[in-house]
């Protein structure tokens, strides 16, 4: 059997890795490089010692715990990819006159030092009701996740917020920020998540718990060492885009750079969308799943320049959270910038961040590289399109994988990928 794999992220190399040894695999990756949002990039600075070194920095995929994270866990151990413990702490920096019209905000969550990091916060009633409303509503999101009601949990967030009372300072100085730097998306966009979306992460990841949290980690010297332990015994064609896929009886014709190829089947393990584009003729239900999920383009400037930073060094986070000071530029994008030292184990002696669409000015003489990533936002009718996308798989010898069928994230894909590959693997000892 001869299958043809479309996207080497994390859903396309685990349903390349589950079918390998079974069918002949074909993996076609459009970009440079191989992993999708797997993307670590050489960086060369000084070290203490002020001598250059390199190391692999990722400017995507970033973090893993044990608890949500057990099929990636499990392949990076089959894999002898080891693993180090990571930072997850977060920080907000709101400008002076910004949300709710007050002076410049800064906190860091990580412990009772850091939250008062802006020692005014101590006298500022706004702030101190916040994090009462912070404590209130993990409560209440633990209940809800125990033993929600469906009806509550479709229930959109900004609804949601409203009917239980929560003010603007928690809205826009804890809540909205840490929900839109989870899923990559404006804080106002947010408020369209349905609440189920927002709980169950939430709680699964330890999010709203002071307790029995996970140990977060990360790759060690990059996650493209996973990426590379997956690549041999593939056929793996780098820089060669499809661009159509036509279907027959007999199987699927894949039209890419280098020419056109027939296989027995396929694997669209890329973004929905993209995956509609490349479909000569979709059925009518490919087109409403497929083309039901919308994206969030996002810009990730990788740097040196701390001025992005907040002022104070006891507010500085993993990820730091800066609103834009116009409300039209924070209603289209979210900010966030990864101290990636704190993150990953990094041997240089200055901080190297991620910025995720940098709403200040960053020197351009300390930029490393600049990289564009989409993530799928999941609101209503992202999640609709979701329960049916059981129905598309098989259909003319097409499967779909992607990190957009669950949550988002790196185990959500490496799922897809391989539930693709059995369902596949098991209508083929079927067909023959």
């Amino acid at each position: 059997m001869k299958v043809a794999v479309i996207g080497s992220g994390i859903s396309g190399l685990a349903a390349a890795h589950r079918l390998r040894g079974q069918a002949h695999v074909t993996l076609f990756e459009a970009q440079a490089y191989f992993g999708g949002h797997t993307h670590t990039v050489d960086v060369s600075l000084p070290d203490a010692r002020g001598q250059p070194v390199t190391q692999g920095v990722d400017t995507g995929f970033l973090v893993l715990n044990e608890r949500t994270y057990p099929g990636l866990i499990a392949l990076l151990d089959a894999l002898q990819v080891r693993t180090v413990p990571s930072d997850m702490s977060f920080s907000v920096q709101v400008p002076g006159a910004g949300a709710l019209g007050a002076q410049a905000l800064e906190w860091n969550g990580s412990n009772l030092a850091t939250v008062f990091a802006q020692k005014r916060n101590l006298l500022r009633p706004r702030f101190l009701g916040m994090l009462a409303e912070l404590l209130r509503f993990n409560r209440l999101c633990t209940a809800l996740a125990e033993g929600g009601q469906e009806q509550a949990l479709a229930q959109p967030l900004g609804e949601f917020l409203d009917q239980h009372g929560f003010g603007a300072a928690f809205r826009h100085w804890y809540f909205l920020p840490m929900l839109g730097c989870i899923w990559s998306c404006p804080t106002d966009q947010m408020l369209r998540f349905p609440v189920a979306t927002m709980v169950r992460f939430c709680h699964n990841h330890g999010l709203i718990q002071v307790q029995n949290r996970p140990q977060w980690r990360t790759v060690a010297g990059g996650a493209r060492q996973y990426v590379s332990a997956l690549l041999p015994g593939l056929d793996a064609r780098l820089a060669t885009p499809v661009m159509r896929i036509e279907r027959h009886a007999g199987g699927v014709l894949i039209r890419s750079s280098s020419g056109a190829e027939h296989f027995d089947a396929v694997v669209l393990a890329v973004h929905s969308d993209q995956a509609l584009r490349l479909l000569a003729q979709p059925s009518v239900l490919e087109q409403q799943v497929l083309g039901a999920i919308r994206y969030q383009p996002n810009r990730a400037v990788l740097h040196t320049d701390t001025r992005v930073m907040p002022r104070r060094r006891a507010a500085w986070a993993a990820w730091n959270y800066e609103r834009a000071a116009d409300d039209r530029q924070e209603s289209a994008r979210v900010c966030l910038h990864y101290w990636i030292n704190r993150l990953q184990p990094l041997p240089f002696a200055q901080p190297v961040l991620v910025s995720l669409n940098p709403v200040s000015r960053i020197e351009s003489s300390l930029v490393l590289g600049e990289f564009d990533y989409e993530h799928p936002v999941f609101d209503l009718a992202a999640l609709a399109a979701q329960k049916q996308v059981p129905q598309l798989q098989g259909g003319q010898h097409t499967w779909y994988a992607g990190a957009w069928t669950g949550y988002g994230f790196h185990e959500d894909g490496l799922q897809s990928g391989y539930r693709a590959a059995d369902a596949l693997l098991a209508h083929w000892q079927r067909a023959v």
